[in-house]
C-alpha cells in the first residue's frame, strides 16, 4: 500500500422501498437488505470487475435501533451489521467498523477513511448505511411478521453511542427530542430577524418549498410530492403542529426505507482496477467540529460547529463559498439550513444555487444517521455530469452538535490534506439554578394529540447566565403562541429542586 496516495470516490449507490406492511411480507426490506442493495449498486457503479475482492475495509453507519440506550429490536436483532453486509456483498475486508451515533457519520467516515487511505492503511473502503423504519412501523401497525435477526462471526469495531448529547437540566425540563431543541434554535432565529410566529413559518416554507420540488423528481425520494408555500406554512390535518414553530413537513421524516453506499479507494488502486477518470470524484477538503450541550452555548441563532466545519473544509480545498457550484446542506429542520447558509455566507433568498441535491430530510426522507450518504451519492453523480465543478456536503449530528463537511470535485487536487477535526468552543454560558427574574431568550411549545402541552424556555439573567424553565399552564401557553414573538419579555422563574417553572411578569 502506497503512503501519500490520493483518496477518490469511484462508486455510489442508493436503494429505496415503499413497503409499509400492506403487501406480501416476502417483499419487506430490512436495514441489511437496503444496505446490500445500495452497496451492490455502488460496486457496480465503479465499472471495475475486481472491486469486491479489493475491499479491505467496510464501515456501516449506525441504525436507529442501535442508537438509543436500551432500545429494543421488535423484528429481531442483527448483531453484526458490518459482517453480514460483507457476506451479502461478497467482500472480505480485514477491518470492519460500526460507526457511532450522529448524522455527521457519513461525511466523517469519508473524511476518516480518506486520511487512512492517504496514510497507506487501506486501499479500498465500502461505506454504507440504511434505515427501514417505514417497514418496521408498517409491520407493527398491520400485524405482519418480519424477521431482521442475523449474525456473523467476523470481528468488528463497535464505536458505541458516543458522548451524551443531553444535559441533566435539559432532560429535567422536557428537552428530550430533536424537534424541541431545534424549536429553540428556530425561535431564536425568528427573534433575530424580527419575525412573528406566522412570519417565521412563511420564511421556513419559502426555504423548503424548493426542496420539495427537488424531492418530487428524485427516484429515491420516499415522499416525492411538491408542496406549495401555503401548504407548508399552514396548519392542517396533513401538516399538523408538533413543536412551535414547526409543522409536520418542516421536520425530518423518519418513516423511510432507504439505503446508500459509497466506494472510496486510493488513486493507484483505481488505476489498477481500470476505473476511468470520468468516474472519479476527489475529496478536496474536509472539516469537522463538535459543540457543547445547547443550554450552555453562547449563541443560539446560528451554529458554531457548522461555521467551524465549513470554514475548515473550504480552507483545505482552497475555495471560497462563491466558488462552490453544488450544495447539499443538512435539512432536518429549517434552522439547520439557515445556519448552514450562514456558515457559507450566502443569502438563501437570493442565491441561485439549490441548497439540496436530494430534496432534503422532510421530503426526500430522513434515514436516521445515514441521510448525508445519499447527499454524497447525489453529489458524485452531479459532479460527474459537470466535470471541473466543485460541491460541498454538510452533515449534521445531534442538535447542530456534531458537524462534518466535505468539498468534492472531479479535478484531482494538487495535494491531499486530511480533514481538520477536534476542538470545542472556548466559551460557555453558566446555568442559573435559583429562583430569579430573567429575559426570555427563546422558547418552544410541545404538542400532543390534544394540542399544546408544555412551554419550554431559555431565559437570560442580568449577569449573563441562562435559566431553563417550563410551564404547562394554558394561559402561559396562550401567550407563547401569540403571533407576536414573546422573546424579550420578562419572566419570573421559581425553582423547586431541579425544576424551574416560569411565568410572565
Amino acid at each position: 500500500m502506497a503512503k501519500g496516495d490520493f483518496p477518490v470516490l469511484i462508486g455510489v449507490g442508493q436503494a429505496m422501498s415503499q413497503w409499509d406492511g400492506k403487501k406480501d411480507p416476502a417483499g419487506a426490506p430490512s436495514p441489511l437488505s437496503l444496505m446490500a442493495d445500495a452497496s451492490k449498486a455502488a460496486l457496480a457503479d465503479t465499472g471495475a470487475p475486481g472491486i469486491a475482492a479489493a475491499i479491505d475495509a467496510l464501515a456501516v453507519v449506525r441504525i436507529f435501533e442501535d442508537s438509543v440506550p436500551g432500545d429494543h429490536h421488535p423484528h429481531g436483532h442483527n448483531t453484526n451489521l458490518p459482517g453480514t453486509l460483507a457476506r451479502e456483498t461478497g467482500t472480505n475486508p480485514g477491518y470492519l467498523v460500526y460507526e457511532t451515533v450522529g448524522g455527521q457519520s457519513p461525511q466523517a467516515l469519508v473524511n476518516e477513511f480518506a486520511r487512512r487511505i492517504h496514510d497507506g492503511e487501506f486501499e479500498a473502503v465500502l461505506i454504507s448505511g440504511s434505515e427501514a423504519n417505514r417497514a418496521s412501523k408498517g409491520a407493527r401497525k398491520h400485524g405482519v411478521e418480519i424477521n431482521w435477526a442475523d449474525q456473523d462471526a467476523r470481528d468488528y469495531e463497535d464505536r458505541g453511542l458516543g458522548p451524551m448529547m443531553l444535559s441533566r437540566p435539559e432532560i429535567k425540563h422536557g428537552l428530550v427530542t430533536p424537534a424541541y431543541f431545534y424549536g429553540l434554535f428556530e425561535n431564536a432565529i425568528a427573534a433575530r430577524e424580527g419575525r412573528s410566529r406566522s412570519g417565521q413559518r412563511k420564511a421556513m416554507a419559502e426555504l423548503f418549498q424548493p426542496f420539495s420540488a427537488v424531492a418530487a423528481k428524485n427516484p429515491y425520494s420516499q415522499f416525492p410530492q411538491e408542496h406549495s408555500v401555503e401548504f407548508l406554512s399552514t396548519p392542517s390535518r396533513e401538516n399538523y403542529e408538533y413543536a412551535d414553530p414547526f409543522l409536520k413537513w418542516f421536520i425530518a421524516q423518519d418513516a423511510v426505507n432507504q439505503g446508500a453506499a459509497a466506494i472510496l479507494v486510493s488513486s493507484s488502486k483505481a488505476d489498477e482496477l481500470g476505473v476511468p477518470e470520468s468516474k472519479r470524484v476527489y475529496l478536496h477538503g474536509g472539516g469537522e467540529a463538535g459543540d457543547d450541550h445547547i443550554s450552555v452555548r453562547p449563541v443560539l441563532d446560528r451554529s458554531w460547529a457548522m461555521d467551524t466545519a465549513v470554514s475548515r473544509a473550504l480552507a483545505q480545498a482552497g475555495k471560497t463559498s462563491a466558488e462552490i457550484h453544488h450544495l447539499d446542506l443538512y435539512s432536518c429542520f429549517p434552522c439547520a439550513v439557515f445556519s448552514g447558509a450562514a456558515a457559507l455566507g450566502l443569502d438563501w433568498k437570493t442565491d441561485k444555487r439549490p441548497l439540496t441535491l436530494t430534496g432534503g430530510l422532510p421530503f426526500f426522507g430522513g434515514p436516521g444517521n445515514n441521510y448525508s450518504l445519499h447527499g454524497i451519492a447525489e453529489m458524485v453523480a452531479r459532479l460527474r455530469e459537470n466535470p471541473g465543478h466543485s460541491g460541498l456536503v454538510l452533515a449534521n449530528g445531534g442538535w447542530m452538535t456534531k458537524e462534518a463537511a466535505g468539498v468534492y470535485s472531479t479535478t484531482k487536487p494538487a495535494k491531499f490534506t486530511p480533514a481538520e477535526k477536534g476542538a470545542k468552543p472556548t466559551s460557555q454560558v453558566g446555568i442559573a439554578t435559583e429562583t430569579c427574574e430573567a429575559t426570555l431568550e427563546t422558547f418552544t411549545v410541545t404538542h400532543g394529540k390534544d394540542g399544546p402541552e408544555r412551554g419550554i424556555i431559555f431565559a437570560r439573567l442580568a449577569d449573563g447566565r441562562r435559566a431553563i424553565a417550563n410551564n404547562a399552564d394554558a394561559a402561559t401557553l396562550a401567550v407563547l403562541r401569540e403571533d407576536a414573538s414573546p422573546v424579550g419579555r420578562k419572566v419570573a422563574i421559581t425553582v423547586d429542586g431541579e425544576q424551574g417553572t416560569f411565568t410572565f411578569v
